[in-house]
């Protein structure tokens, strides 16, 4: 409101006396000052996804590729567009496990399948020939890695470790929850990162849990704790480095005559559509550095992260695996239904690349080596799944597993499958 003030003018004309002069007039009070405006939020940083991208491809359309959540039914699996060679066919195991990823098979017959977004671990029974997706556990962060010992289930969900004893035996138990898994989590000790924080499991020869700490970036100066593989006893302790240098495993098996754990890793990405390639790695003795950051591939050096000599030391790759392509799950094959030149080699899953402008991988790769390493050879096995002329895809294969009679299981993310793959002469 205006307020009001008394003002009297006093005025002097010459000598004569002042005449004064009195009026009231209305004034207006300064307005107040504007308040300052808030500081600007910071930017939130990039998905992880997209760390180590350049500021010439902000604009880059390339992004990963959103899983399927949700049933896909055994009509709109197109099972006829797989390849394989001649001799092996391909069926629908089974379907309706949305997200399947890693699996593990226990003693009785029930497989495990470990999943990432939705967070599920599934267990699949048979009875008089018919096959059912029960989901042992939910709401879990990543649940990819499973391996089953001694009559356990262990998951591994980030940095969560549970094991579920007798599981076989209380599957309805802990699918109601009314049975709770042992939580192993302060033994293990694993970093909480999610960024490569999810993880595979295998038990080897010497009786030990073996798992992989990817970096927690695309592209870094990982921690001391990450960029490795590691063993522990089966209760957690005793941990031990096996392998440094290694950016993001999801799938390694133990020869069978050596018993050396042979591992994929995955190439960095923002580095081109050519590479650096993924890679198949040997480890011959405790220890190895397998090369990230500086150095990838057959010996190559980071355009980012430069060093001098940056391949010094490194244990090169067995074999590479091809650009992008996303090698995930590997097994050797030690069955006696395939023909004889598959013995003890190897199958790996190529889930499909992402970063990477012509679509590459969603495949099975066979993987023809000598057990030291040498003469190694990739060749496609089980191929359909991508349509190269269109730069689409519809499955993708992500962990692959033999079963007792010889045959082949391999696992699909996309379409919430698993297939069987047999051989006949």
């Amino acid at each position: 409101m205006p307020s009001h003030r008394s003002i009297c003018r006093i005025v002097s004309i010459g000598a004569l006396s002042a005449l004064s002069a009195c009026s009231s007039v209305s004034l207006k009070e300064a307005p107040a000052a504007p308040a300052p405006a808030p500081a600007a939020a910071p930017a939130p940083p990039p998905p992880g996804w997209a760390q180590g991208r350049p500021d010439s491809m902000a604009g880059s359309p390339l992004a990963p590729h959103a899983p399927v959540l949700t049933v896909t039914g055994p009509e709109k699996i197109a099972i006829d567009r797989i390849r394989v060679p001649p001799g092996f066919k391909v069926e629908v195991w089974v379907s309706g496990a949305p997200g399947a990823r890693m699996m593990t098979r226990a003693d009785n017959g029930t497989v495990f399948v470990g999943t990432r977004a939705i967070g599920r671990v599934y267990a699949i029974t048979e009875s008089g020939g018919k096959r059912e997706v029960r989901v042992l556990a939910s709401g879990l962060t990543q649940p990819n890695g499973v391996v089953f010992k001694n009559g356990s289930l262990y998951v591994a969900a980030i940095n969560h470790v549970f094991r579920y004893d007798n599981v076989e035996k209380m599957l309805d138990a802990y699918g109601s929850k009314s049975a709770q898994p042992v939580d192993m989590t302060a033994a293990f000790n694993l970093p909480t990162h999610q960024h490569h924080g999810w993880k595979f499991l295998a038990v080897g020869p010497d009786n030990k849990l073996y798992v992989p700490i990817g970096a927690p970036c695309n592209i870094c100066e990982p921690p001391a704790t990450n960029a490795q593989i590691r063993r522990y006893n089966l209760d957690g302790t005793g941990m031990e480095v096996v392998a440094r240098g290694v950016r993001n495993s999801v799938g390694f098996d133990f020869h069978p005559e050596t018993g050396e754990l042979w591992f994929t890793d995955n190439g960095r990405d923002w580095a081109g559509d050519e590479g650096p390639q993924d890679e198949l790695n040997r480890i011959s003795k405790t220890g190895e550095n397998f090369g990230f950051p500086y150095c990838h591939a057959l010996g190559i050096g980071d355009p980012d992260l430069k060093k001098a000599n940056p391949c010094a030391g490194v244990t090169l790759p067995v074999v590479l695996m091809g650009p992008h392509v996303a090698a995930l799950g590997m097994r050797f094959y030690t069955g006696a239904m395939f023909p004889s030149e598959y013995k003890n080699n190897i199958f790996v899953a190529r889930h499909g690349s992402w970063n990477r402008t012509q679509k590459a991988g969603y495949d099975v790769a066979f993987v023809s080596v000598s057990p030291d390493g040498q003469n190694a050879q990739v060749m496609p096995f089980m191929t359909g799944f991508l349509d190269t002329s269109a730069n689409t895809f519809w499955g993708r294969p992500a962990d692959v597993m033999q079963m007792p009679d010889g045959a082949l299981l391999v696992s699909d993310e996309q379409n919430g499958a698993i297939y069987r793959v047999s051989y006949s002469q």
